[in-house]
């Protein structure tokens, strides 16, 4: 996780666990989870600034991507209704299957018009 004025960064790493090749193109889907797997607020939205790509994982092999996570105190308490997130729910792009990533200290916003996540396209390297 890295920070900026408003907001922090997580790069999460997607492994193909399978005994196959899988392809992955595009965004994942990504929301925040709280208490008993309720989904907190809006689903993430794409990047714009994101350039999708194809990529090809052998098995064993890992790809990466940013979600961007706006601070809840960015938004009024009666929009954002703060709350506890669990962590992250993921679908890989492609995918009906979902990922639970475990994240603890993030707060999420439980108001349906709060836009807190922004997600990048999978293929990002960090250096």
């Amino acid at each position: 996780m890295d920070g900026a004025a408003g907001s922090a960064y997580y790069t999460v790493r997607l492994r193909n666990d399978g005994h196959a090749t899988c392809t992955l193109d595009g965004y994942p889907g990504v929301s925040l989870v709280g208490a008993n797997g309720v989904q907190l607020g809006h689903s993430a939205d794409r990047n714009p600034a994101g350039t999708s790509r194809t990529v090809t994982l052998a098995e064993g092999a890992a790809t990466t991507f940013i979600v961007q996570v706006a601070d809840a105190g960015n938004y009024s308490s009666d929009q954002c209704r703060p709350t506890a997130a669990r962590g992250f729910r993921i679908y890989p792009p492609g995918s009906t299957q979902a990922i639970f990533l475990s994240r603890s200290g993030i707060t999420g916003c439980a108001g349906a018009t709060v836009h807190q996540l922004t997600v990048g396209p999978v293929g990002y390297n960090p250096s």
